[in-house]
């Protein structure tokens, strides 16, 4: 990996916080994910399963971790299953973990090689009562794939039908709802890359540059900074293709006098960063982009405030679309007597700002999360709403990440420039 390590107490950490979560004598089982097929011999780059990672910090294929706080036989508490490496392999595909560097990143002293898991797995879940398995539960995850998860809770129902079989992500959701200073730690990390590389393209914006130009500054300066790359696929939308929510094609060459509507964030550590900026191409905004801009902006600002304890996605995405129609009745685009008698199942704003404003974020650009569950301290959401004008070929889209506090929020991306001024500042300087 290009990034530094993490402290291995955060995954102590989780392990303590999800052992607390189980049912007496249970073990629970997580898998990495697969190396996936790209063409002929080519696979994708891996990219670790995030519930794995954030249990213990091991970033490499073919690994298992188990947890079985109350197993009987002595030091079998927590145990790791790594690849066992020789030397073809280290020929071919690199260095692989040793089991000294396993433990060093993970605080687990158990590591064994996987090659010798089925005679140990088979001894620890027949001394366990109950088997936690991990699927992926993510109410945005629909897809036919057969994880290396699913394929192994398939084994073990065919053979271990008499055990009483229990879903492990309602706690990992619980868990990485509630991030650690750790964990917020990296994430400010992840803003601050992401802040390096949106500074960058301020610079090298200019009409006639093409959008997969400016995507390639961004993934330039994230590589620089030792992020693994972008965490999500990165959107840079000129003109209208900025009305359409994820444009990822980024093959349009950026006209005078467009906005370009751009979305991405750095991983670092598996964890990511999650910004979008609406800049103007020419280094200034016409008057009517800088009022749908300003209307954005006051959005923004008012959800952010609204991201404290109490309250939760429903009721926060409720109150945020008062504000937005508001700001679209001063911007022109609605009538306040048609608002007045809108059915409040399908409100008018929608038409202009048709999706969410705000999203669990972690190690995953749409983290684990429990829709309606209350606000926490320890929470961090990103802010984004949109106004997108098809007819006019202008979309907006303003997003920074925020922590929910005791207090008042706390934005992790408070350095970056977004007010309408400082960008046509920093654009012309």
């Amino acid at each position: 990996m290009k990034y530094e390590p993490l402290n291995k107490e955060l995954y102590k950490l989780n392990r303590k916080r999800f052992a607390a979560q189980m049912k007496p004598n249970s073990i629970a089982i997580f898998n990495s994910n697969d190396m996936m097929p790209r063409n002929g011999d080519c696979f994708f780059p891996f990219r670790q399963n995030s519930d794995l990672f954030y249990l213990s910090g091991i970033d490499q294929e073919e690994t298992m971790l188990v947890i079985y706080p109350d197993c009987v036989k002595e030091g079998f508490q927590e145990v790791l299953f790594i690849k066992k490496t020789n030397e073809h392999i280290a020929i071919w595909e690199g260095h692989k973990y040793t089991k000294q560097e396993a433990r060093e990143t993970s605080g687990i002293q158990k590591v064994v090689w996987l090659d010798d898991m089925a005679a140990v797995m088979n001894e620890m879940i027949l001394l366990a009562d109950y088997i936690y398995l991990n699927i992926n539960e993510n109410d945005r995850y629909l897809s036919d794939l057969y994880t290396r998860d699913h394929r192994y809770a398939k084994m073990i129902r065919d053979r271990y039908p008499a055990h009483t079989i229990l879903r492990a992500q309602p706690i990992m959701k619980k868990l990485a709802m509630i991030k650690s200073q750790y964990e917020i730690d990296v994430l400010q990390h992840c803003c601050n890359i992401t802040e390096k590389a949106f500074r960058r393209v301020l610079n090298f914006t200019r009409p006639g540059v093409w959008e997969y130009q400016v995507e390639a500054e961004i993934t330039h300066e994230f590589l620089f900074n030792q992020a693994t790359g972008h965490g999500y696929t990165p959107i840079i939308a000129s003109g209208a293709n900025a009305c359409v929510l994820h444009y990822i094609d980024n093959n349009k060459q950026c006209k005078p006098g467009d906005v370009m509507l751009m979305d991405f964030g750095a991983e670092y550590a598996n964890y990511t960063a999650d910004l979008s900026r609406s800049i103007p191409i020419s280094g200034c905004f016409t008057q009517r982009q800088r009022d749908v801009y300003n209307a954005v902006l006051n959005v923004m600002k008012a959800a952010t405030n609204m991201l404290r304890p109490g309250t939760n996605l429903v009721a926060y995405h409720k109150e945020v679309g008062k504000v937005m129609e508001s700001e679209l009745i001063g911007i022109g685009l609605l009538d306040k007597h048609d608002v007045a008698k809108q059915d409040p199942e399908n409100p008018l704003y929608k038409k202009y700002f048709m999706h969410g404003t705000s999203h669990h974020l972690g190690l995953d650009v749409h983290d684990l999360m429990e829709r309606y569950g209350e606000f926490q301290a320890g929470m961090v959401f990103t802010c984004e709403p949109g106004i997108y004008i098809l007819e006019e070929g202008l979309g907006i889209r303003l997003e920074n990440d925020v922590l929910v506090t005791d207090g008042d929020p706390v934005d992790l991306m408070r350095n970056i420039p977004i007010e309408a001024d400082e960008i046509e500042e920093l654009m012309n300087a």
